[in-house]
């Protein structure tokens, strides 16, 4: 099980410092809309925010839960994660979150960036977008934090906007 945890953990690292754009969007994040959107975060942090996001796919979901003793639902995984790994103070509500630093175009997304979902005008999750059309996040209830790709038949489907801390 830990040798099957750090292969993967190796490969995704590996696919994270490329902070691409998902699948399909046919430019690069660099490139896409020409000029770099605002950021508090610089790109090495990113990438460390995706790092350590990645390293806490398996801790179990708890519903308020905000460390990896306690266990994440998925806002308290966010402000965690950007907290510990980039001394940025994240909203600790998925409401909060939908508004939290600037808006960006799927074609934008670079590694590090917040994915929000939201159903019939209510944002109801969050998770930490890794590169390659994948995000890291605490789903729910019994579950633990994951990694799934947003054209997923379950993800393609919810409202996903996405933000730059």
């Amino acid at each position: 099980m830990l040798f099957a945890r750090t292969a993967s953990l190796c490969c995704l690292l590996a696919l994270a410092g490329c902070a691409s754009a998902p699948p399909g969007s046919g430019r690069p994040a660099a490139q896409a809309g020409g000029a770099e959107l605002p950021a508090r975060l610089t790109q090495e942090q990113a990438n460390d925010v995706t790092l350590y996001a990645i390293s806490l796919v398996g801790t179990p979901y708890r519903y308020g839960g905000n460390t990896p003793a306690s266990g994440f639902d998925c806002s308290g995984l966010i402000g965690h994660v950007y907290q510990t790994r980039a001394g940025v103070r994240a909203p600790r509500t998925v409401a909060a979150l939908v508004d939290w630093g600037q808006p960006v175009p799927a074609q934008s997304l670079r590694s590090g960036d917040l994915v929000v979902f939201t159903q019939k005008g209510v944002t109801n999750h969050a998770g930490i977008y890794v590169g390659e059309g994948r995000f890291v996040h605490a789903p729910s209830t019994g579950g633990e934090v994951r990694l799934d790709a947003l054209n997923s038949k379950y993800w393609a489907k919810q409202g996903a906007s996405y933000r730059r801390p």
